[in-house]
């Protein structure tokens, strides 16, 4: 079984470790800092780091990047439809490859950025790797893509066994879920959690991973179809919007100045 090890990066980004103790191997996920992965390497020597996964383009994901490939014999994939220095396998929708022994499905989810993916694992213990597409209670800004995108990808991902954890790259779990709450005030499961996040965060205690069943729950942006977010979304905008993408657009853009 992996073991997922959260290493901090910049002022809220998690650079996820994938860690294979028995065969002392090790993968990492988006290092927009190179300093965390080598002062990790440098602790257990014992570990080989055999891949580098990339969801996106942006900095933050992969500024690190150069300096790993560099200092270890490491492969590096991501997206075949972005401009990525470094990497040596692109990767579009419905590839499949494996890393640490373990098959990991490719799945474009543009929004965020147009080539933006996702690596799912349809292990006994399923899990997806998100990148900035899907949040714990949130979803990426639509710096390249288009509502219609994000929806889109936000419903393939929910489309997943419900069990499946989500490992994203940022700790916005609470400010995304005060916003939730302002969306569905009357949502009791928001509530909760909203609660048990402020705890979590009070302690300084990491609130990921996520399930895909919880953001279900909880998370608006995969919530555009209930008609308590459309109704939100038109009471909003002050006129009524249809459920899915246009619902998203509005509190998208709502969330961006909250």
């Amino acid at each position: 079984m992996l073991e997922f090890i959260p290493l901090r990066a910049f002022s809220d980004n998690y650079i996820w470790l994938l860690v294979d103790q028995q065969n002392h191997r090790a993968a990492v996920v988006d290092p927009g800092d190179a300093k965390p992965v080598v002062t990790w390497l440098g602790r257990h020597p014992e570990f080989t780091l055999t891949h580098i996964l990339i969801t996106h383009h942006h900095p933050d994901h992969v500024g690190g990047l150069a300096t790993l490939k560099a200092a270890t014999q490491c492969k590096v994939v991501g997206p075949a439809n972005e401009e990525i220095a470094g990497v040596d396998q692109h990767l579009a929708d419905g590839d499949r490859i494996k890393v640490l022994g373990y098959e990991l499905d490719v799945l474009e989810v543009p929004g965020h950025t147009l080539g933006h993916i996702a690596f799912y694992c349809a292990a006994e213990d399923p899990f997806v790797l998100s990148g900035d597409t899907l949040f714990a209670g949130g979803c990426g800004r639509l710096f390249e893509g288009t509502p219609e995108q994000m929806h889109q990808s936000l419903q393939r991902l929910a489309a997943l066994p419900e069990k499946t954890r989500v490992f994203c790259a940022h700790e916005y779990t609470l400010a995304n879920l005060r916003f939730a709450l302002a969306v569905e005030p009357d949502n009791a499961d928001i509530q909760v959690r909203l609660q048990v996040v402020e705890e979590m965060r009070a302690d300084g205690r990491i609130t990921l991973p996520s399930s895909i069943s919880l953001e279900k729950q909880t998370n608006p942006f995969m919530r555009s179809n209930e008609s308590a977010v459309q109704r939100a979304a038109s009471e909003r905008l002050g006129e009524s919007v249809s459920d899915g993408a246009e619902t998203l657009a509005v509190i998208r853009q709502w969330k961006d100045s909250f």
